[in-house]
């Protein structure tokens, strides 16, 4: 997919960048694996603001994606690549050989008519699915599970992919984006290939209302504040904060380390990420 710019007729199109994503589908998506869902606006159980910065925006359907491509030997054909507003890759809608369909995350090189199919031990290439036991190191994957059958969590974002390079009793080393290097038990299913939509990282929103058909609010910053909503705000004229920088609660931000020492999941990283 390649990325579209526009003229400078608006003020809103002279920093636009789109994907040009005249190649996907233009119809609805499969019904019967969608489902309705519902705007939070950012709120929790109670009504009050958990999560800051979100509400508004375009309504959307849920497409129900198989993460854990449990129909195993049964070959199944892409029928059309798909836009999904839920996520930041594009879908592919299969069809398998007994009529059933199902929605997967697309990975790049996956056409339409393609083969695509889950098992024991299968073929490398894009959108085949196995256990990481099952694939030779070196392997370029995405959509890996951390748990044997609760269906894939990590490397599923537009133009992500993550590399196995090693197994070692039991366990399968993976490489991540971020370069670190994780151990998950080789039981695990993961896809091969790259998350499809790798432009994704060089688009532009071109306005705050684009943003605002997404459901993001506005994000103000905290030395803009009066002292009463932010420990930067205040102070006469426009000032720098006078402290290091914290989050409204007090919390050390800008690369202070939140992880805590002696996390249970500490065991299965053999490096952490570089910084």
């Amino acid at each position: 997919m390649a990325l579209k710019k526009f003229n400078p007729r608006t003020p809103g199109t002279r920093q636009l960048v789109q994907i040009d994503r005249s190649d996907l589908y233009k119809g609805a998506p499969e019904k019967a694996l969608t489902e309705g869902l519902t705007k939070s606006g950012g709120r929790n159980n109670t009504g009050r603001i958990t999560s800051r910065h979100i509400g508004g925006g375009h309504k959307r359907k849920y497409r129900i994606i198989d993460w854990k491509r449990t129909k195993w030997d049964m070959d199944a054909t892409v029928e059309r690549i798909e836009y999904d507003p839920n996520r930041t890759a594009f879908i592919a809608l299969i069809k398998y050989e007994d009529g059933i369909k199902s929605y997967i995350v697309a990975p790049q090189r996956l056409k339409v008519g393609d083969k695509v199919v889950a098992g024991k031990k299968v073929d490398v290439k894009p959108g085949n699915a196995m256990p990481l036991k099952s694939m030779p190191v070196g392997t370029i994957i995405h959509n890996i599970e951390m748990k044997p059958g609760k269906g894939a969590q990590m490397v599923r974002s537009a133009g992500t992919y993550a590399q196995l390079v090693g197994r070692d009793q039991g366990y399968a080393q993976v490489k991540l984006a971020s370069g670190e290097l994780r151990i998950v038990l080789s039981d695990c299913m993961a896809c091969v290939g790259a998350v499809s939509n790798p432009d994704h990282m060089n688009t532009n929103m071109g306005k705050a209302g684009r943003n605002r058909w997404k459901g993001r609010r506005p994000h103000v910053r905290g030395v803009v504040m009066n002292p009463v909503d932010h420990p930067h705000g205040g102070g006469e004229g426009r000032t720098s904060g006078g402290r290091n920088p914290v989050s409204p609660w007090g919390q050390p931000t800008k690369g202070y380390k939140t992880r805590k020492k002696g996390k249970a999941s500490d065991k299965y990283i053999v490096r952490r990420r570089k910084k």
